[in-house]
Parts: structure tokens; sequence; C-alpha cells
């Protein structure tokens, strides 16, 4: 595809769980090597659309197209394909428990990679590592050992193993300190800027949203109700925004 096709491409995307209607005809596009922030309310539906994004669930409408492959028909059967050029953040960071952080790294390129030495995949973690800012040594942790904001890391590290043109974060500065929360923010402006990678980031921190985000598309009730640029979103008089963006608890 060219430079001008959307890498993600979400049209009237419809979802219900039981009678729970979650997403209700999101019209949403990310521009290819652009980070565009969805925020919402908790328990609003943004987690919903990235696991859309990745093929891990069907729309009950609508389609999701990536990178002009709409991947949400009945008849797609190459998901795989599509979620190897994707990485994922998850929000708890999801590491094994079992495995050391070089293990989690390594993990699904052995898997995609047999013919990979250890020491190339070795050679692979240090540099993904490296990459997160964090030493080779790390590599030696196992996941209890490892605080918070290096948990985040190692995850970032490994999202980026199979070197991925798209990475989703789900809530990626949770739990985290302000200053290590900013790290976080810095990675994700690391990513965009040095492997180029479209990035879709759902949070409810503002400081996070405005940092990252060449656009910011807010979910209401199901709904997109704005799309813009950070100061566009700062300027906006929508009511929802703005209570959700000035931590509101009543309309005004």
């Amino acid at each position: 595809m060219n430079a001008q096709t959307p890498m993600i491409e979400l049209r009237k995307l419809g979802k219900s769980f039981g009678s729970q209607t979650v997403l209700r005809s999101v019209d949403l596009t990310a521009k290819r090597g652009e980070t565009l922030v969805i925020i919402g309310a908790s328990g609003g539906g943004k987690s919903v659309i990235l696991k859309h994004c990745i093929g891990l669930m069907r729309p009950d409408a609508g389609e999701v197209v990536v990178d002009g492959t709409t991947i949400s028909s009945h008849d797609f059967m190459d998901v795989q394909t599509i979620r190897r050029r994707m990485g994922m953040l998850f929000q708890g960071a999801a590491l094994f428990d079992s495995m050391n952080a070089g293990e989690n790294i390594k993990f699904a390129v052995r898997e995609h990679n047999p013919e990979m030495t250890e020491d190339e995949l070795d050679a692979m973690a240090v540099e993904k590592l490296n990459q997160v800012h964090l030493p080779a040594e790390a590599r030696l942790k196992m996941p209890s050992e490892l605080s918070g904001g290096m948990k985040k890391r190692v995850a970032l590290a490994r999202a980026i193993a199979m070197n991925p043109e798209i990475l989703l974060y789900d809530e990626p500065t949770t739990g985290l300190d302000p200053i290590t929360a900013d790290v976080i923010n810095d990675l994700i402006l690391d990513m965009q800027r040095e492997l180029g990678v479209t990035s879709l980031v759902v949070t409810h921190d503002m400081v996070s949203a405005y940092k990252v985000a060449n656009r910011i598309a807010m979910l209401h009730e199901g709904r997109i109700i704005f799309s813009g640029t950070p100061d566009e979103i700062r300027a906006t008089d929508n009511p929802h925004v703005r209570q959700f963006i000035n931590g509101q608890r009543e309309l005004k």
C-alpha cells in the first residue's frame, strides 16, 4: 500500500455484549506513522477497540481495515499475518511470570523464526532492551524482580521484538508515578520517531495524551464525539469533552 493509505480504519464499528452495547457505529482512522490517542471513561469500550484492531474480536457491525485489508470479514483467515505486523503493550504488562525478561522478549520471535540460534535470539533481546533504555543484564531478571516501570519497558521491548509496523498501547501509564509515566511517554515518542510505527494509545491520562498524540479521539457512550489535535481538543467547547479533560464531575 502507498503512504497515503490509512494504516487502520474502523468503519461503522458496532459491538455488543449481551444487552450492553459498547460500540455504536464507530468511525476512526489512524494515519500511517501517526500516534492516535483514544480517551474516554473507564469501561467505555476503548480497549474493545484495540482488541478489534488486533483481530481478537470480530465486530457485530462494520469493518476493521488494516493497511487496506479488511480483517473483520468472516472469510478473512490470515489474522496471524496481520498480528505479526503489530505489537501490543498490555495494561498490566502481562509478562510471563515463569520466564525471565529475556525469555519474554524472545518468546514470539523464537516461535516465528525457528531458524534463529540462541545467540541470535539473545542479541535481539539485548538490542530491544537497549531501545527501551534498559541494560543487557535486565534480561536475566524475573518479572517479580522488576519495578512497575521496568515491567512496562520489558513489555514494550517484547512488543517491538518482531519489528512491528503498528503498536497498540492499552493504558501504558496506569499505576505509574508521574516521573516513571513520563519515561513511558518518551518511549512512545521514541518508537514513533525511530521505528516509524503507527500507534494507537488508549488512555485516560491527559498528561500522557497531550504529550504523545498527533491526534486525540474521544469515545463517549459508544461513539467518537471528537477527533482533533491536542490544541484543538484544548479549545473545544464540546461539554462532554471539556468535562473529561478537566476532570469535572458534572457538565458545565
